[in-house]
């Protein structure tokens, strides 16, 4: 995703800060597990779950709304692909801790409604419970043409904490952002949750309840940890401008996002963005850059520009509410939820991990997922 920096100027890339892979070996690696957070019909898993099959490991599936843990089995019988398939709204109250920035959102504006992270911090716990070193999230919207671009992106685990695909054909762009490109503007994506590698060093992180909330996993709590890119993966095509709410649920994740980043172009770091000053200047910038965006589309002939220019001006507005207290507090806030889940995670491991190591993959799922309160939620379908 591009962004905003300091000083109206524009960061179309965020990918210098990315690690180069071309001097490391090339090589593949083992995937322990495919974690894919879904919310579309179980049928969006099919890609998935060939890819899982293909590649000879398990997939996890976290299913609410459209999807289910049982609609999610009946794909995988006719795969023939080992899954793991759990209906999130049934997992009990305390396997997920409490968040700080979850609550200083709460009942604000800025509110984030959607369950992806959560999900994917139910992941990253099952992961270590179960002692898998390498794997790989996936969104149920994502296709990968070449499954071993999968295998070489785990493989440069040894040396990074976390390797992503490129979102080629549809980018992951946010919806001010997706408007700036349609523009004509030169923008690239960023690595991001929707395909993504992960080693045991990414770990101890969480993705915070936010838009953006994979860059947040990305960063070690001052430093963006040692992450690269490699291979390539398609996003379904979706509409951004399809009524107001993306654009306005996006924007406080999209700022902050953009602010955190631009103070690791500036510096290396992100103490800057821990300074009410830093805030008051780039809150500025992003809503000088957003009505740069509304004016550019009001300038073009694109048939949609009406659609966008009502999206960018519903995220106009929701910028203008944010302040730079808000944003001190919520990093403030995010590094202590950091805490409470290094915390959260050793405790769990402390209490189940004891006797794992003698069990087949069936038998230290089915403990793992017994001792968690998850059986009754969940769907195995394991060879």
């Amino acid at each position: 995703m591009g962004g905003t920096g300091t000083g109206h100027s524009h960061h179309g890339s965020h990918r210098a800060l990315l690690r180069s892979n071309e001097l490391d070996p090339p090589g593949t690696a083992d995937i322990d597990a495919i974690i894919v957070p879904t919310r579309h019909t179980t049928d969006h898993l099919r890609s998935a779950l060939r890819i899982a099959h293909d590649l000879g490991c398990p997939l996890l599936a976290l299913c609410s709304q459209a999807a289910s843990a049982e609609a999610a089995r009946s794909v995988a019988d006719t795969i023939g692909a080992d899954l793991v398939a759990i209906d999130f709204a049934g997992i009990p109250g305390d396997v997920l801790p409490r968040f700080a920035t979850t609550e200083l959102l709460a009942g604000t504006p800025f509110e984030y409604h959607r369950d992806t992270s959560a999900k994917r911090n139910l992941g990253l716990l099952l992961a270590d419970l179960m002692g898998w070193q390498r794997i790989v999230f996936l969104d149920d919207d994502i296709t990968v043409p070449n499954p071993e671009d999968l295998r070489r992106a785990t493989h440069l685990l040894d040396r990074y904490a976390a390797a992503g695909l490129a979102i080629k054909t549809y980018p992951d762009h946010s919806v001010v952002c997706h408007a700036y490109r349609a523009t004509g503007a030169a923008l690239e994506t960023f690595i991001g949750g929707g395909a993504l590698a992960v080693g045991t060093a990414a770990r101890r992180s969480f993705f915070p309840s936010i838009y953006n909330e994979d860059w947040f996993f990305l960063l070690n709590g001052r430093q963006l940890r040692p992450a690269t890119l490699t291979g390539a993966a398609t996003q379904d095509d979706y509409d951004p401008y399809q009524g107001t709410e993306r654009a306005e649920s996006e924007e406080f994740g999209d700022c902050l996002g953009e602010g955190v980043f631009a103070a690791l172009h500036d510096s290396g770091t992100i103490e800057a963005a821990t300074d009410h000053d830093y805030w008051h200047d780039f809150l500025q910038t992003r809503l000088t850059f957003v009505r740069h965006v509304i004016d550019r589309v009001g300038q073009s002939a694109m048939p949609a520009a009406e659609r966008m220019i009502d999206a960018l001006r519903a995220a106009y507005r929701r910028s203008g509410l944010i302040t730079p207290s808000t944003c001190v507090d919520y990093l403030s806030a995010w590094r202590a939820d950091r805490r409470v889940w290094r915390q959260h995670v050793d405790m769990l491991l402390a209490d189940h991990q004891p006797g794992l190591s003698r069990l087949g993959q069936l038998a230290r799922l089915e403990k793992v997922l017994s001792e968690l309160g998850l059986m009754e939620c969940s769907c195995l379908t394991m060879t």
